[in-house]
């Protein structure tokens, strides 16, 4: 069965690289016109778009920090003048743990960072496009959490872990909220996923040989893995699916 997306406005926030970038392939390889953002590597950014127009699908980049309300309305606007339309399909995938930081020593300014690149730029992104989506009668969100939502993260990710946390409730609550519009919104958390800035960043080659010992499946995920689970979502085929999270994981951690 294939998926159809032909002609939707799909819309992935933080997509210049890794998940991101494999979700945005995905979408235009199934027919979506998308929007590719990115703020501070923009040359990657277009590269993606790059790769997906020699694909033969269509896509643009938008430039945007996802936790300025004020860039978010303007780049919303700018996607729909680009594409004739309202983004119907919108993948909150902009995040990051920042920085490693037990509670303990926490600054203010590290909590405000971490809570505004992974939960208020969902919240306001989605609010963005909800006039949008109500005036057609419906609509896909997805919001990426992570295992660490579940098992608190690791060393100094506990701020992570619950800026995460709060995405898997908002999923919920936004899920009630939009289902009259004909809106589905769920969430997507995967466990350990390789080929991405985050691993490269942040976890040591001893951790990642350990992590991937532990998963049931006997290897690492890589973006493609997560980047299947959004097309199902965002096609007819998780039509009656609204409030849920999906596990990618390998069986690592299992509900």
């Amino acid at each position: 069965m294939n998926i159809n997306l032909q002609n939707k406005i799909a819309l992935v926030t933080g997509s210049s690289g890794g998940i991101g970038a494999a979700i945005a392939g995905g979408l235009a390889r199934c027919g979506a016109k998308v929007a590719v953002n990115g703020l501070n590597n923009m040359e990657r950014a277009e590269e993606v778009v790059a790769a997906i127009r020699a694909a033969g699908g269509e896509a643009a980049a938008f430039r945007a920090d996802v936790t300025d309300t004020e860039a978010i309305e303007a780049m919303i606007g700018d996607i729909t003048y680009r594409f004739g339309g309202p983004v119907e399909l919108l993948v909150n995938n902009a995040g990051h743990l920042v920085q490693r930081s037990p509670i303990e020593t926490m600054s203010e300014e590290l909590y405000s960072r971490i809570m505004d690149v992974n939960l208020k730029s969902a919240v306001f992104v989605s609010k963005a496009v909800i006039p949008g989506m109500k005036a057609i009668g419906s609509g896909r969100i997805i919001n990426l959490t992570s295992v660490a939502a579940h098992n608190g993260g690791g060393p100094g990710a506990a701020m992570y872990a619950a800026s995460k946390a709060a995405i898997i409730a908002l999923t919920k609550g936004l899920a009630k909220e939009m289902a009259p519009a004909g809106v589905t919104v769920n969430a997507l958390s995967p466990g350990f996923i390789g080929q991405t800035a985050f691993h490269a960043t942040f976890t040591s080659e001893e951790g990642r040989s350990s992590t991937i010992s532990s998963i049931p499946l006997g290897r690492e995920g890589n973006p493609d893995d997560v980047a299947g689970a959004a097309l199902y979502l965002c096609s007819e085929l998780g039509s009656f699916i609204t409030g849920e999270t999906i596990e990618i994981n390998g069986g690592m951690f299992m509900r």
